[in-house]
C-alpha cells in the first residue's frame, strides 16, 4: 500500500488548512498541495544568515519559513507578507517572533516595511502565473524597493520558464537564472533567482 511521505507533500498539519485554503480561494493558492521540502530546500539553497534581513511573500503553511530557519535565520529576521487569513493566523501562531503582516504583495512600497533597503533575499511562494503582468510588476517592483545591491528575489514556477515575463525584467532591469528543479514536488518545480543586471561598462573613450 501507498504510504504519504509527509518530508515531501507537506505534514499533517499543513495539508488541512491548505486544502481549506485552496477551497476558499483556488487562484489565489493556485496549488493543491503544500510545497514540498524538497522544494523549500531548492528555493531557500542560495540563503545564509548574512541575507538578513528576509522578505517572504504568499508564506502559505511556513514550509519555506521552516527551511530558512534551517538555515540560520532566526525569525527576527523574517518579514512574511501573507494575505490569508486562515495563514496568517497560522504563521503567526507557528513563528511568533518573525513580523506577519496581513498585506498585498503588490502593495509593498505603501507600507514601509524598512527603512531603506536592508533586504538581502526574497523568497516567494506566489502563484505569479495565475497573476496580471501589472500585478506581477507591482509585485516584484515593490521587493526590489526593499533590496540592497546584491540582493535576489528566489521564485518557484510550475511552468517551462521564468514567471516573470521577459519584458517586466528588462523595464526593471532585472535578470532571471533557473537555479534548479525540485522533481520530488507535486508537481515538479522550478526554481528561478532574479537579480538586477550589472550596469553596462563602456571602456574609456568609447562612449
Amino acid at each position: 500500500m501507498a504510504r504519504c511521505n509527509h518530508e515531501r507533500h507537506g505534514t499533517p498539519s499543513d495539508v488541512v488548512p491548505f486544502l481549506r485554503a485552496w477551497l476558499a480561494h483556488p487562484l489565489r493558492v493556485s496549488a493543491i498541495a503544500p510545497s514540498s521540502s524538497a522544494l523549500a530546500d531548492l528555493i531557500t539553497s542560495e540563503i545564509r544568515p548574512s541575507a538578513a534581513p528576509v522578505l517572504e511573500l504568499g508564506a502559505g503553511t511556513g514550509v519555506f519559513t521552516r527551511a530558512l530557519l534551517k538555515r540560520g535565520l532566526a525569525q527576527e529576521d523574517l518579514t512574511i507578507i501573507e494575505l490569508g487569513a486562515d495563514f496568517v493566523a497560522l504563521l503567526q501562531k507557528r513563528f511568533p517572533e518573525a513580523r506577519v503582516l496581513p498585506v498585498d504583495a503588490a502593495r509593498l512600497p505603501q507600507f514601509g516595511l524598512y527603512e531603506g533597503s536592508p533586504v538581502g533575499a526574497v523568497v516567494s511562494g506566489l502563484p505569479l502565473l495565475s497573476m496580471s503582468p501589472r500585478k506581477v510588476m507591482a509585485i516584484v517592483g515593490g521587493a526590489f524597493f526593499y533590496m540592497r545591491p546584491g540582493a535576489a528575489f528566489y521564485q518557484f514556477t510550475y511552468g517551462p520558464r521564468c514567471p516573470v515575463p521577459r519584458p517586466i525584467l528588462d523595464r526593471l532591469g532585472l535578470k532571471a537564472t533557473r537555479i534548479g528543479r525540485a522533481m520530488l514536488n507535486v508537481p515538479p518545480a522550478a526554481v528561478y533567482r532574479i537579480t538586477r543586471r550589472s550596469p553596462l561598462h563602456i571602456p574609456t573613450g568609447q562612449a
